[in-house]
């Protein structure tokens, strides 16, 4: 795609898109932010650009942990809460609904100034939260490249956020994944194609402001563009090497969808762009980044927040409490996750003492803040009915919506003698290729095939299975009608890269010897898996590792859906994008 041709795309894709809802400018001008902030003292006011990380429990009183959430609020003064995930034995452990709820009200309740809490919704609640729908990933989205879906995402989010008591959701992803090696964002995106994504972009963001009772704060990320590097920011520093008119006509075309579209809040990346930067530091602490880019040429007046503070792209190159004042001085307005909030705000209150940031300026961010608590309107009711929340989030409607984008999204690439859908289910073998021995994933495939028919034959297999047992069950399987191969490969914080481990690849290179069986692979999360089995007779990709990703495979080679879906993103030299059988 030529330079001038990406320029009227852009000018196209930001003049089409609609815009429902107010600049963020004009949000700003709330009397009920600016009473909050006359009320406070300049260490408030830096508190209030603090949100600190919570697990959504509702801890005893006498906890370390409690204590430490209350000293949060109640001597330190934070801005709000976000929600992670806790990691037990490497199996990752989201919050119960009520539970968290119940903890969220606790927390308001102490606070003087209601608290912005805050989740990454990226797929709907249960990106974070137990019980709730199971929407696919963004990628899935993007392959449907159903606007409406989307939209409904968008909406249906919203309505499980403020349910559970989460008023900002840092979603959608705004990033192009054009790398196909990209380790962090990958199926987050909702494809390579910048057009395809500033849509989507524009149309979750329509669905968060739908429903005036049930507003919440949408967030693109991770600018100025996450989607063409091969580093983990969570690891080290990555690098986006686009010069300056790549950057306009990709890289950004979806975040201005996002502004024109009165998008609450941008997130910065961990990331350099020499191209913006040459002193190659990350996005996040960089003025010509956050100001000249983001503020002036996007001309975006609302949020900027940081990804997490503790990030290893960001704190191997400065200490927080340094990493701090220069993310402030760029242009940032919330700082998100400081690994040692009192240290924060320490440096930051130094720093307007030494005179490298103004009163002026906190205030200008504090109030940004206040204006976002007064939009999703904290200032009128700030808990949420616990009693309420089950007949939200169970919802059948919700999961219905997340079910259908599974379906639509699933995409068959290759179908050597027409394997899919399967002749034999019955006598035909599934290899489900786990990610982990002690995670979920494979467990909802399993329980779907055995439904339609128990005597299919499912080997559930983990990294840890050492290659005699796979020899083993090789030698057990040489009647199988056909082979089915479910590899789950998802992109995640701290792995390094998407591929499969273990002995599965010498699994898949076993099975493709057998010449007379038809092999089939399902390549469950990421679509690239492709690139390392590019002799695969059949191949399909749901471009999601959710229990509906799983349940929209089996549908398929069991016939009882047909393929819609096309590729969102290209595979170099085994598929281009709109592919699709």
């Amino acid at each position: 795609m030529n330079a001038r041709l990406l320029v009227c795309v852009a000018l196209a894709v930001v003049g089409l898109l609609r815009v429902n809802a107010a600049p963020a400018a004009s949000r700003q001008q709330s009397p009920v932010a600016s009473r909050w902030l006359r009320g406070m003292t300049l260490r408030d006011r830096i508190a209030q650009l603090l949100v600190v990380p919570c697990y959504g429990e509702d801890p005893a009183q006498i906890s370390e942990q409690y204590k430490r959430y209350t000293h949060y609020v109640r001597n330190l003064h934070v801005g709000g809460f976000i929600v992670i995930n806790r990691v037990v034995q490497g199996t990752v452990r989201n919050a119960e609904p009520h539970a968290m709820a119940s903890f969220l009200n606790r927390m308001q309740r102490l606070s003087k100034v209601p608290l912005l809490m805050a989740a990454d919704f990226e797929r709907g609640a249960s990106m974070r939260v137990s019980g709730t729908a199971k929407y696919p990933h963004l990628m899935a989205y993007g392959a449907a490249n159903d606007l409406a879906l989307t939209r409904q995402l968008g909406a249906d989010t919203a309505k499980e956020a403020r349910a559970l008591g989460i008023h900002w959701v840092f979603a959608p992803d705004a990033d192009v994944n054009s790398n196909p090696d990209n380790p962090i964002i990958n199926t987050r995106s909702f494809g390579e194609d910048p057009q395809r994504v500033a849509q989507h972009v524009n149309a979750f963001i329509e669905g968060t402001q739908a429903d005036p009772l049930n507003r919440v704060l949408a967030t693109a990320k991770h600018f100025p563009g996450h989607g063409d590097t091969d580093i983990d920011s969570h690891m080290e520093l990555p690098s986006l090497r686009a010069n300056r008119a790549r950057l306009g006509q990709v890289e950004w075309l979806p975040f201005r969808a996002a502004v024109q579209a009165g998008v609450d809040a941008v997130m910065s990346a961990h990331m350099s762009a020499p191209a913006l930067d040459p002193a190659g530091v990350p996005a996040t602490v960089s003025p010509t980044v956050l100001t000249g880019a983001l503020r002036q040429e996007l001309g975006f007046r609302g949020l900027i927040v940081t990804d997490a503070m503790d990030m290893q792209g960001l704190t191997k190159q400065f200490p927080g409490g340094e990493a701090a004042v220069r993310a402030l001085q760029a242009g940032a307005d919330v700082l998100l996750m400081p690994p040692d909030p009192e240290a924060v705000l320490k440096a930051v209150e130094a720093a307007v003492k030494s005179g490298r940031l103004t009163q002026k300026r906190i205030g200008e961010s504090a109030l940004r803040v206040l204006a976002a608590k007064a939009t999703v309107g904290l200032h009128r009711s700030k808990l949420v009915r616990i009693e309420a929340i089950t007949d939200t989030i169970e919802s059948p409607a919700f999961a219905e919506h997340a079910q259908l984008a599974a379906d639509r999204g699933i995409t068959v690439l290759r179908n050597k003698d027409q394997a899919i859908p399967l002749k034999a289910p019955a006598s035909s073998c599934f290899w489900i290729l786990a990610e982990s021995r002690y995670g979920q994933g494979g467990r909802k495939m399993g329980e779907e095939i055995r439904q339609r028919s128990k005597q299919t034959p499912v080997f559930a297999l983990d990294p840890l299975v050492p290659d005699t047992e796979i020899h083993a069950l090789l030698e057990k399987s040489t009647q199988c009608e056909a082979n089915v191969v479910a590899a789950f490969a998802t992109s995640g914080a701290y792995k390094g890269n998407v591929s499969l481990a273990g002995g599965y690849p010498m699994l898949v290179a076993a099975l493709q010897e057998r010449s007379r069986t038809p092999l089939i692979l399902v390549a469950v999360g990421t679509p690239y898996l492709l690139r390392a089995f590019a002799d695969v007779p059949s191949y399909v990709t749901t471009f999601s590792s959710t229990p509906t990703a799983e349940t929209a495979a089996v549908k398929l080679l069991f016939g009882e859906i047909r393929s819609s879906g096309r590729m969102p993103v290209s595979l170099p030299g085994l598929a281009a994008i709109g592919d699709g059988l």
